[in-house]
């Protein structure tokens, strides 16, 4: 049954070409971004997760107190 339902399909062939081209250029796209990023932003991004919200100078003297 499915044979059939496929062979009723015309060109089903090119469906996998144009995912495979698909694949690879949203691939490549985002390769090229993320090689195009620049130093402070991948900085600023890395110390992201530690950030609390505080302003750096409150942050020592909440300990101390």
């Amino acid at each position: 049954m499915i044979q059939n339902v496929l062979h009723d399909i015309g060109a089903i062939g090119l469906y996998g070409v144009i995912s495979v081209c698909l694949f690879f250029l949203v691939f490549g796209m985002t390769l090229i971004r993320a090689c195009l990023l620049k130093e402070p932003f991948l900085k600023s991004m890395s110390t992201l997760p530690l950030d609390d919200g505080e302003p750096a100078s409150t942050k020592g003297a909440s300990h101390n107190e």
